[in-house]
């Protein structure tokens, strides 16, 4: 048996229609945010933006014809940014440009560089390594996972001066220079 509805439930229950009920299909996007250790949904949101974005900008160029002297040029310009950034891994054709997802831009946050470039076995460690401090890229302390790590930018990914966890990888590596304390 089941109970009456209360009122204040009835009135609820008008309002939803079950027979058309739409499921958000949010299980994709949990196991991206738990792969990547990502703490903010707004992260990931506009990395799925701005792949929607170059994926719609890509299907536009190929739209023109070639005849078109510019499709080549804006093609050359897409694809030479996104290699750049990382997204594509070569410069050849247009569709790696519509294959990009948000995916590829969590491939490039610093916490995930971090493991790639075997400084920890984990995102999740690595994104504390980094929120602590012991992780710089270039000269500047980058405390944000969620920085974005440029091509260019990934073979600067170092342990910070002042880090502890450095001084015992260059001792237990023997390059630690003694006069530094």
């Amino acid at each position: 048996m089941v109970r009456q509805l209360k009122y204040h439930e009835q009135k609820l229950l008008k309002k939803v229609d079950f027979v058309s009920w739409k499921t958000d299909n949010n299980v994709h996007e949990g196991q991206i945010l738990k792969r990547f250790a990502i703490r903010k949904r707004e992260h990931y949101s506009t990395y799925n933006t701005l792949a929607r974005q170059i994926r719609e900008m890509a299907s536009k160029i190929a739209a023109l014809p070639d005849k078109n002297p510019n499709k080549k040029k804006l093609t050359n310009k897409l694809l030479n940014k996104l290699y750049n950034i990382g997204l594509v891994p070569t410069v050849d054709t247009l569709e790696r440009a519509s294959a990009i997802t948000a995916s590829s831009f969590c491939r490039r946050r610093l916490a995930t560089m971090v493991v790639k470039l075997k400084m920890s076995q984990s995102v999740e460690e690595g994104a504390r390594l980094v929120q602590e401090g012991h992780i710089r890229v270039g000269a500047e302390v980058v405390t944000d996972p969620a920085f974005l790590v440029t091509r260019p930018n990934s073979d600067l990914i170092t342990w910070a001066k002042a880090s502890k966890i450095r001084k015992h990888v260059e001792s237990y590596n023997n390059i630690r220079d003694d006069f530094e304390g």
